[in-house]
Parts: C-alpha cells; sequence; structure tokens
C-alpha cells in the first residue's frame, strides 16, 4: 500500500499531470477574474470564496481521469485487481496520492490568491480550514467518478458530467463557511455537513469504486 502511494506521487511530480496541472489552473482562473468582473474592491471581496472554492473543486476535477487510466493502459489495474491487498485499499491509497499531489496544494496556495481578490481578512483561517476538510472529498469522489468510467475512450467528459452534481454539495458548505467566517457569523452547521460528507465520502467510496473497477475489468 505505502509503495502503491509513492508510486502514484512520484508519477504525479514527474508528468506534472496532478501538482503541476491542477495548480496553474487554479493560479490561471483567480488571476483572470479580477480582469473579468472589474477592480472594484468590494465586488472582489463579495465573491472571492465562491471564486476559490469554485477553482479548487475544477482544478481537482482536471486530473480525476488520471487516477485510474494510467494504470488500466498498461495493464497494472488487472495486477493489483488480483493482488492479495484489498481493492478497496488501492482505491484509496489513489484518491489519497491525488488529493496530495493536486488538493494539497490548492489549500496551501489560496490564501496568496485570495490576496488578488481582496478577501476579508476574517475569512482566510475558514477558507484554509474548508480547504483541508473539502478536498480530499472532492479526490474520493473522483475515485469514484474514474473507477466508472476506466476502460471508456474519452471517458473524460463522461466523467465530469459524473463527478460535478456531487461535488456541488461540498462547493456549497464550503462557499458558505468561508462567508459567514469573513462576516463573524456561526460556521458550525456548515462546517459539520461539510465534514460529514467528507467522512461518508472517505468511508463509503472506496468500496462503490472498488467495484466498479471489478466490473470494467470483467
Amino acid at each position: 500500500m505505502i509503495r502503491l502511494f509513492w508510486r502514484d506521487i512520484t508519477l504525479a511530480f514527474r508528468s506534472g499531470g496532478g501538482f503541476g496541472l491542477g495548480l496553474g489552473f487554479f493560479l490561471i482562473l483567480v488571476t483572470l477574474v479580477p480582469f473579468g468582473v472589474g477592480p472594484n474592491a468590494e465586488m472582489l471581496s463579495a465573491i472571492a470564496p465562491g471564486i476559490l472554492w469554485v477553482g479548487a473543486l475544477l482544478a481537482c476535477l482536471l486530473s480525476l481521469d488520471r487516477i485510474f487510466a494510467l494504470d488500466f493502459e498498461d495493464g497494472s489495474l488487472d495486477l493489483l485487481a488480483t493482488a492479495p491487498i484489498p481493492l478497496e485499499g488501492v482505491v484509496a491509497m489513489k484518491a489519497f496520492a491525488h488529493w496530495i499531489t493536486t488538493g494539497l496544494p490548492l489549500v496551501i496556495a489560496a490564501p496568496a490568491l485570495g490576496l488578488l481578490l481582496h478577501l476579508d481578512s476574517a475569512a482566510y483561517r475558514w477558507l484554509i480550514v474548508t480547504l483541508l476538510i473539502g478536498t480530499p472529498a472532492l479526490s474520493f469522489i473522483g475515485a469514484f467518478g474514474a473507477a466508472l468510467t476506466v476502460g471508456l475512450k474519452r471517458g473524460g467528459l463522461l466523467l465530469s458530467l459524473l463527478v460535478l452534481p456531487l461535488y456541488i454539495p461540498t462547493l456549497i458548505f464550503g462557499a458558505e463557511v468561508v462567508r459567514r467566517g469573513a462576516g463573524g457569523f456561526l460556521v458550525g452547521t456548515p462546517l459539520a455537513m461539510q465534514a460529514g460528507i467528507t467522512l461518508g465520502a472517505v468511508a463509503l467510496l472506496p468500496f462503490a469504486a472498488a467495484a466498479a473497477i471489478r466490473v470494467a475489468l470483467r
């Protein structure tokens, strides 16, 4: 399991498909927003939580098809499915590796990019907290979607259509926590809902994804 994790980390950094692609897209999106909506600081501050969360969501989406596609193409996925290790554990390790190479860099970069959008100073800690809690759910939900589309030609568009509706609750609660934090309001309810989504995704989706992979490999 640990070797599989480090293998995926190494491949992501070598190819740039996880770390470089997601982080670059996040940077470009946030940088372009002020040019599109204007330099009005109050307007940018109001939309900053939503923009940062949408950017993080789309950045995670870019590299989802790489979670299983490369292993399927070179036959490694068949070996992993017949190995004496649980396939559910393989899925969890791959999803966790995706988060390390895609989600975690976004968490680190988000506060700096928040400056470009004049994010309220009181919202920074909640931005970091929600991204730390919510981005693992994006990776595990994405791993489930990638498992459903593994082996399909040009499955990237189908993967996006399957995963985006499942991402919406995490997006809503994450942005709401940041907005409430910026306004000094209580954030307990949306934060608890977001944490519940992440815990449910981590606990259940590796089993669903493993079942989908077994069907695809038959």
